[in-house]
């Protein structure tokens, strides 16, 4: 398994809702809760991670 450096989101609340994203292994995004660093990782491909924001992100 790759070594992530994660890096909590920007968005994330300050109530306890954090996603930590690390973007530092070639070919993968990889995001996490952040309030469980030792927890499941999803590991992305670029593109799918794109798409992801796409939708989630709010369009002006």
């Amino acid at each position: 398994m790759p070594y992530f450096e994660f890096v909590k989101s920007s968005h994330s609340s300050g109530n306890g809702e954090c996603v930590a994203v690390a973007r530092n292994a070639p070919g993968t995004v990889a995001v996490r809760d952040s309030k469980e660093p030792d927890g499941p990782i999803l590991q992305l491909i670029p593109s799918a991670w794109t798409a992801f924001l796409r939708l989630v992100s709010p369009h002006p």
